[in-house]
């Protein structure tokens, strides 16, 4: 039993590390409501504070892959995580819109060592027949973590008031780093003698642009539900503070069963044999037929049946990020494949980047319908740019199984 734990402890580590990354990023939407109302900052300005952040996600994404590739999680996710932890803290302290987007901005750019460092470290650690159910592991404490924040924070945060609930971020993120000083000095960890026959993604290539537009409009609902989610039960259905921190924990939920789901559906096609082209063609247009309903959200009037949309459209947008992924994966060798985590998540914060102003500015003028709208249209372009871009039409290398993304 302690043996099979000491195993699984790196992977373990992983899933913490998304589950605190996604806490911190979760506090600002969860109290948003209070903060505007505090800082007489309007919605389309914390649009903009929302795209400080996924601007800088976007970049560090990428360098980080790409550097704990080189350098390994050992340090690197420790400078990460260190990094991201002040910034987090460093939001009890900000009052203006420029203050929020540095301390915003900040958190991005450290917390995009999150995945690749989960995917690289799953890889590293486990056997090829473990690595499937490493990858959901270390993956979804993303989705968890935004189903615990609610339930975490806000009582904090009634008790404290939202500065308050940005210093426990902080300690937080102090006592993880205080759990990684002892599970990293595992010998899996060394950074392993580069290999040069590994073939990385190239920008250059049309199918890794098909993959990240999958990705990123795909995932839109993710954050979309996230961030806009506590205003429109707010504003739009009355909900106090008490209720947003009794609720809110519902939608990711569909996220958190949505990877594990949809992983499971390609794991299984992948022991069948029938992990094919046909296979992902059909699975990406049945994930755009179903993140239509999504749109038709401003028109229910109960808390209960919005809860329950919402929490159906996240877990059909990470059905798009898992199929994505494991479908790009077939491609391309793992070892070293933090890089290709980066270009996907990253990809996915550009894209957040850009529509979140647009989605402040509906919010201010009310238009919820035209809100939800964009954001259930957006996974079905996803769907055809995949299709157009980076769907195969012959038969693929030997397909790896994916559990999460």
């Amino acid at each position: 039993m302690l043996r099979t734990l000491k195993w699984w402890a790196p992977t373990a580590s992983m899933l913490l590390l998304s589950l605190l990354s996604y806490v911190d990023r979760n506090v600002l939407a969860l109290l948003s409501p209070n903060i505007l109302h505090d800082t007489a900052l309007s919605a389309e300005t914390y649009g903009w504070i929302i795209s400080a952040f996924s601007a800088a996600y976007l970049i560090g994404n990428p360098i980080w892959g790409r550097l704990l590739d080189r350098f390994g999680v050992r340090g690197g996710l420790a400078a990460a995580a260190a990094f991201w932890t002040c910034a987090s803290a460093s939001h009890s302290l900000a009052g203006t819109a420029a203050t929020f987007a540095m301390a915003r901005a900040a958190l991005g750019f450290g917390e995009g060592a999150t995945f690749p460092g989960g995917l690289l470290t799953a890889t590293q650690t486990l056997r090829i027949d473990q690595r499937a159910r490493g990858i959901a592991l270390a993956y979804s404490g993303g989705s968890l973590g935004a189903v615990v924040t609610p339930l975490l924070i806000g009582p904090i945060a009634l008790r404290w008031g939202w500065r308050g609930a940005f210093v426990f971020t902080g300690l937080m993120g102090l006592a993880w780093l205080s759990l990684w000083s002892v599970v990293s000095r595992d010998r899996r960890l060394v950074v392993p003698t580069p290999r040069y026959d590994v073939v990385l993604p190239r920008l250059r290539d049309r199918r890794v642009w098909g993959f990240m537009a999958a990705y990123a409009f795909g995932g839109v609902p993710l954050g979309f539900v996230l961030y806009w989610a506590p205003l429109h039960l707010s504003r739009a259905l009355h909900c106090d503070r008490s209720t947003l921190n009794h609720v809110l924990w519902i939608p990711p939920l569909g996220w958190e069963v949505g990877y594990f789901f949809w992983g499971w559906v390609i794991d299984r096609a992948a022991r069948r044999g029938t992990l094919g082209p046909r296979l992902y063609r059909r699975l990406f247009a049945l994930l755009g037929v179903l993140s239509v309903p999504l749109a038709a959200t401003p028109l229910v009037h109960s808390l209960a049946g919005v809860l329950l949309i919402l929490a159906f459209g996240m877990f059909v947008a990470g059905g798009f990020v898992i199929a994505s992924l494991a479908e790009t994966a077939r491609r391309h060798d793992w070892e070293r494949g933090a890089y290709l985590a980066g270009l996907g998540a990253g990809s996915w914060s550009g894209t957040m980047a850009l529509v979140m102003p647009i989605f402040g500015k509906l919010f201010d003028r009310g238009a919820y319908g035209r809100a939800y709208c964009l954001a259930a249209a957006l996974p079905v372009c996803g769907a055809i740019l995949w299709r157009a871009l980076a769907a195969p039409s012959h038969a693929a290398p030997a397909d790896v199984a994916v559990g999460s993304a």
